[in-house]
């Protein structure tokens, strides 16, 4: 190819401006995740006895507003995510969310300290509800709001071209940050909380959760920072399917180099076209005698990234039921600790401190994870994470499976020594298996659903992308209190005893155990439906045009791009150079 000049495009991974940028930069943002999951892990383990004997929900009630809680927190993610890559930067709607949620800690610290603020029996009403809930509600807007924006800025601050593999490093030690503050957060705040006042839990979150942010802003002058995209996310979506539908007449091309692709420029990179989902193709069909404009003919590229959102749909709903499974360990697997035998000699470990042995688990496996197996595992797979995004999920389904069956048969062991002798009930250590085996699970699936979605979103909607690996979160929680609801109401009907599996506030009475049964069947379900759309899903990066190692010739008029042919240890090779003219 004659010598000519390379094509770049406008993405802050080919942005190298010295001194900013990498782990420098990322580490201010570790320091903010860390400290505030102390806050916010802690009081969401805990929050179901505050409920209980603060607010007066019952068993069922306290369960359901905790799951309903951080669903709506996952869920208002794809806010942040979306004005992150549709009006402001990442950094100004992290300033803007983190204020909320700051404004909710000060909100929830002084209405557990003053008893007037509190209800005198089960019946929340008046101002002290309005109080309650607009606390809540701006801690899952702006805590929401954050993790829609801050994965995505973190990891632009690395070239993959240039670091092979720095992207998932980063989301490895994302996650350790992150964990690390929730064991400060399940054992210091929680014995806070319940042994010295709730109040203080609360204040000591405020405090965290602001120390974080300040650190967080003093990293403004490291970071890379990404404009949003000139076109809103979902505006190139809707007129990707608009096109499609006004084009539905047409007859498609057999040669798909005939569809529509404008000349390359330095604002966009080039997405190679591919066969799955044919009928979007009709939106790169040019009609005759017909002006091109954006709502009636889209490039290869625009349709291409909608195929790739819709590629992603099938994994984000098989990752649901897993999340739904994490829920009961935040939830009823307190309450189980509740009533067990929880001295370690002298000391008693609060029942909402039980999730720090999964947290200690991926504080120590999470470092052996991304020194020790990724590079043994890359020399043999030759990919730069070890194993791929969707493997890395699949190996942590299976380990839910596991760990909701053992959980079943451990509350078969608790309620039935409970029922024989209740003044010396199992210790809680016999929990430590089912929250072990499912931090490790979580280690695998969160990482690999957060760096998936990443990697393979269109640069424009990195953010929104990956605020659907808190989209699937916020499903398995609603899912879990959908399902509570749905099963106290039929196992009322059909029992003889018309009692819920799960009505009431007393385990002993109850069937908790037949619930987890049903979790870990309907996970075996769900695994195998996994496993079916992994294996169909293609990966971009086998498809996407590289626009930094395309050499065109000086005096080249390119009417379309080159299609690329880019491995996993992003060696890309050329496939064809075509329809260009001199």
């Amino acid at each position: 190819m004659e010598e000519g000049t390379k094509l770049e495009y406008n993405s802050v991974r080919n942005c190298k401006i010295k001194g900013k940028g990498g782990f420098r930069a990322s580490s201010f943002i570790y320091g903010f995740v860390g400290l505030d999951n102390i806050g916010f892990v802690a009081n969401m383990v805990s929050m179901v006895l505050y409920l209980s004997f603060k607010m007066h929900f019952d068993l069922s009630g306290s369960a359901n507003t905790v799951t309903n809680l951080l669903g709506s927190t996952y869920l208002l993610s794809i806010i942040g995510g979306f004005i992150s890559d549709t009006y402001l930067n990442r950094f100004n709607t992290i300033i803007i969310f983190g204020t909320a949620e700051i404004l909710a800690w000060a909100l929830m610290t002084i209405q557990a300290r003053y008893s007037i603020l509190q209800p005198k029996s089960n019946s929340l009403e008046g101002g002290i509800a309005v109080l309650f809930y607009v606390s809540v509600c701006l801690l899952a807007l702006g805590t929401g709001g954050v993790r829609g924006a801050l994965p995505a800025l973190g990891a632009d601050q690395f070239d993959e071209n240039n670091s092979k593999g720095a992207v998932g490093k980063y989301f490895n030690w994302l996650l350790l940050s992150s964990v690390s503050g929730s064991a400060i957060g399940v054992t210091v705040i929680v014995w806070i909380s319940t042994n010295k006042g709730w109040w203080m839990g609360f204040l000591i979150s405020f405090a965290t959760t602001f120390l974080g942010f300040i650190i967080f802003v003093f990293g403004k002058p490291f970071y890379r920072l990404q404009l949003p995209a000139q076109t809103p996310p979902l505006t190139r979506i809707l007129q990707v399917i608009v096109a499609a539908i006004r084009n539905r007449k047409l007859q498609l091309p057999d040669n798909p180099q005939q569809l529509y692709e404008k000349d390359t420029d330095s604002s966009d990179p080039k997405i190679a076209h591919t066969n799955q989902f044919r009928c979007l193709d009709k939106a790169a069909v040019v009609p005759k005698s017909v002006e091109i404009t954006e709502w009636r003919v889209c490039t290869v590229s625009k349709v291409e990234e909608v195929k790739i959102v819709t590629r992603m749909l099938p994994i984000i709903g098989s990752t649901i039921i897993m999340n739904t499974c994490l829920a009961q360990l935040q939830t009823f697997s307190v309450q189980q600790g509740y009533r067990m035998n929880r001295h370690f000699g002298s000391f008693e470990v609060p029942a909402p401190s039980v999730p720090v042995i999964p947290l200690l688990f991926m504080c120590i496996l999470i470092p052996i994870y991304d020194l020790l197996f990724v590079p043994f595992a890359r020399k043999i797979t030759n990919h730069p994470s070890g194993i791929t995004q969707l493997q890395r999920v699949g190996v942590g389904l299976v380990l839910s499976i596991i760990s909701m069956g053992i959980a079943a048969l451990v509350e078969i062991k608790r309620k039935n020594q409970s029922l024989k002798n209740p003044l010396q009930p199992i210790h809680v250590f016999w929990l430590s298996f089912q929250y072990a085996i499912f931090g490790i699970a979580d280690m695998f699936t969160l990482v690999g659903m957060l760096e998936f979605f990443y990697k393979e979103a269109p640069i424009g909607m990195r953010s929104l992308s990956t605020s659907f690996t808190w989209i699937s979160l916020s499903f398995g929680y609603f899912l879990s209190s959908a399902f509570v609801d749905i099963i106290n109401s039929v196992t009322k009907r059909v029992s003889s005893s018309k009692k819920g599996w799960l009505d009431g506030q007393d385990l002993d009475q109850n069937n908790l155990q037949l619930f987890y049964w049903f979790l870990a069947i309907l996970s075996c379900l769900n695994f195998i439906n996994y496993i079916y759309w992994a294996c169909w899903y293609k990966y971009k990066s086998d498809d996407q045009t590289s626009a930094n190692d395309i050499v065109l010739p000086k005096s080249s008029s390119v009417s379309r791009v080159p299609f690329l042919k880019v491995d996993h240890e992003n060696d890309v090779t050329l496939q064809g150079l075509e329809d260009h003219k001199n």
